[in-house]
């Protein structure tokens, strides 16, 4: 199979690894995101795409990057919590990054656990159309419109910039300003936000980050949205030390020319030669 451009291959050291996590109990309107690896996977696999980043790197020649499969979801989210934190520690603990490829957003928050227990607290880029601030959503405080919210509180995050937002409440306002959240929202785009970060950074794509014209198989749609130029944009322009990443909220069930998948599976490529892009300057 030519995974994300033929650079997937078996090795035992590894630069980055692919980690499914095919988890959408936490989504408040759609099922389906549970998809999501797999469709990403498909339509990075087509024989047009190569293993070149816009930055110039080749992925299969200058890395090593592998797929660990997806996880087993099991259990109630305490459990499948314990679980992601476990499969993204392994990865890192190779001295890998982790390539989290979701299901609902939910899942970035035992991700960012097990990153800043690797790493310290983390400044995090959050690519989103919502803040995901809410205290709870319907009685459920592990709801995906939620993670953020646990994130701050538990002191995993150092800073956090969320870039796209356009559809919030009062509640989220207040929230971002209690906790010093830093938001550039989609009425003030362009210009382009030119941002930098000096701690261990993870980056958080929620694909509705998107404009649903760019991104439709998504489970909530939030027009005037990023279009995938700007968002790739915002990577290369970034300064800072990616440590891990996810792309979540691909929803399959709503894609039915596959667009959205493949425009994960492009962003994953361009974040993974983004960090090699930046390792190579050093």
């Amino acid at each position: 199979m030519n995974q994300f451009g033929g650079c997937v291959r078996q090795s035992e050291t590894f630069d980055f690894a692919l980690l499914g996590i095919p988890y959408d109990e936490k989504s408040s309107f759609l099922k389906g995101t549970s998809g999501g690896p797999a469709a990403v996977r498909k339509h990075s696999s087509v024989e047009m795409i190569n293993a070149w980043t816009e930055l110039g790197i080749n992925l299969e020649e200058d890395c090593v990057v592998v797929d660990h499969g997806d996880l087993v979801i099991e259990g109630d989210y305490g459990q499948v919590s314990k679980n992601i934190q476990n499969g993204v520690k392994t990865i890192l603990d190779a001295g890998a990054v982790p390539v989290v490829l979701g299901g609902d957003h939910s899942v970035s928050y035992p991700v960012v656990r097990a990153a800043a227990s690797a790493y310290g607290p983390l400044d995090i880029l959050h690519f989103d159309a919502h803040p995901d601030l809410y205290d709870e959503l319907y009685g459920d405080p592990f709801s995906h419109a939620c993670p953020f919210r646990r994130i701050l509180e538990e002191g995993l995050a150092a800073s956090l910039v969320q870039v796209g937002i356009r559809a919030f409440t009062g509640e989220h306002r207040k929230t971002a300003e209690k906790f010093g959240v830093r938001w550039v929202e989609m009425k003030d785009i362009p210009p382009l936000p030119e941002l930098a970060f000096a701690r261990p950074l993870y980056v958080s794509i929620d694909m509705d980050s998107l404009d649903p014209a760019f991104a439709p198989g998504v489970s909530h749609y939030e027009p005037g949205g990023l279009t995938t130029r700007q968002l790739i944009q915002i990577i290369h322009r970034l300064r800072g030390d990616i440590i891990c990443f996810d792309v979540v909220e691909v929803n399959p069930e709503r894609d039915e020319s596959g667009i959205t998948a493949a425009a994960a599976g492009k962003l994953a490529m361009e974040v993974m030669g983004k960090i090699l892009y930046e390792r190579r300057k050093k």
